[in-house]
């Protein structure tokens, strides 16, 4: 059975000794190199080719945000995880934005730790449960933020009329469903696609569904 090669970065020896300790006990994988800065670890990578790299995420001087961005530029086929106990979402997307394939808080088990090198070297995400919890969280409320944003230039007729687009209803059947003129519904719906920049009917109905607009109605 080939081992998976791994690069352990952390500025703590102790922290590399007791990890490498832990995957050389491994039958499927095996620490290769170790390095103590983002320098170094470039240096170690560059040299080693290894499968996996786990990082800390704060190291001295570039710091390991930098280190897994060139890493993943110069060497595609190295997958990074971030190794570190800061339980931080903002690391986390940061992270996944300088191109790390995983994030494992230091204060995980073992098994999670083994579990996230496999996953990584088969090309999977790697994240403990805290981590995909709190990311899934941060995702949830970005998400309920952008739908609110999305109406926020609209008065509440407005909302109720573009309610109506969404059910495919012509401006005759507006008016009647919302005691106005036909006049002032065409006004209404003229007056929404200027505000959200759209160009027709289509458009707003395909707007409202995109942002949940039937369910933000029924909650309110």
């Amino acid at each position: 059975m080939s081992k998976i090669p791994v690069v352990l970065v952390d500025d703590h020896a102790l922290v590399r000794l007791g990890l490498k300790t832990l995957i050389n006990d491994q039958a499927d994988m095996e620490v290769i190199g170790e390095a103590g800065t983002a320098p170094e670890a470039l240096s170690v990578v560059e040299n080693l080719h290894p499968q996996v790299v786990l990082m800390d995420i704060r190291l001295p001087g570039e710091g390991g945000l930098e280190a897994t961005r060139q890493i993943v530029d110069r060497f595609p086929e190295t997958k990074v995880v971030m190794l570190t106990s800061f339980a931080d979402e903002e690391l986390v997307m940061s992270a996944i934005r300088a191109g790390a394939v995983g994030y494992l808080l230091k204060e995980v088990g073992n098994e999670e730790v083994l579990r996230g090198i496999r996953a990584a070297a088969q090309g999977n995400s790697a994240m403990d449960a805290a981590t995909t919890s709190r990311l899934f969280a941060r995702v949830r409320a970005a998400g309920r933020k952008e739908e609110s944003d999305a109406f926020r230039d609209l008065t509440e007729r407005e909302m109720g009329v573009l309610f109506e687009v969404g059910q495919g209803k012509t401006n005759a059947e507006i008016a009647q469903s919302l005691n106005l003129s036909e006049k002032t519904a065409r006004n209404y719906v003229s007056a929404i696609l200027e505000k959200l920049q759209l160009s027709n009917r289509i458009e707003l109905a395909t707007y409202a569904v995109k942002y949940h607009l039937s369910e933000r109605m029924k909650r309110e």
